[in-house]
């Protein structure tokens, strides 16, 4: 598992907020890639695509999922009737490691970062939800082709 630290900067992004089963997540991804389409404001030939982790899927019982749908943005996006909201990503330190293949492996990756990578590195999680970036999704690539890469937020150096 090759995990990299990087610097990232705030990064503006719309998003689609939801709050619901992980079961449903594929309608609203599906409801933000229309509003992507009809707006024109968040082009995904040309601008970055991102899921903000909230919440994790296993600890649904405790606390409702919350997942933002994402893409980057260079303006602040108007009210509009998918509910589409201005955000921003914060920006500092993170774990990146790249995840090659289905979605549906992703959280195997990143309890390995939570369960192994964390307890024997000398870092800690910042306070602030994980996020992915989709270098490349279905319909366009395979499932097995798809390249996510997953960001752990850190605490930053003393």
């Amino acid at each position: 598992m090759r995990i990299d630290i990087v610097n990232i900067k705030p990064i503006k992004v719309a998003a689609l907020e939801h709050l619901d089963k992980p079961e449903t997540l594929e309608q609203s991804i599906e409801m933000f890639r229309n509003w992507r389409k009809e707006s024109g404001f968040s082009p995904i030939s040309q601008k970055r695509t991102f899921g903000v982790a909230h919440s994790r899927p296993e600890v649904m019982p405790l606390q409702p999922f919350r997942f933002d749908i994402c893409g980057e943005v260079d303006a602040n996006v108007p009210e509009n009737s998918y509910g589409v909201l201005n955000k921003k990503i914060e920006g500092g330190r993170y774990a990146k490691l790249r995840h090659k293949g289905s979605h549906d492996n992703l959280e195997q990756k990143v309890n390995a970062l939570y369960r192994t990578w964390l307890p024997n590195s000398d870092e800690m999680k910042r306070d602030t939800p994980l996020f992915f970036e989709y270098i490349n999704f279905m319909p366009d690539a395979l499932d097995s082709e798809c390249i996510t890469d997953i960001y752990f937020p850190l605490k930053p150096l003393r």
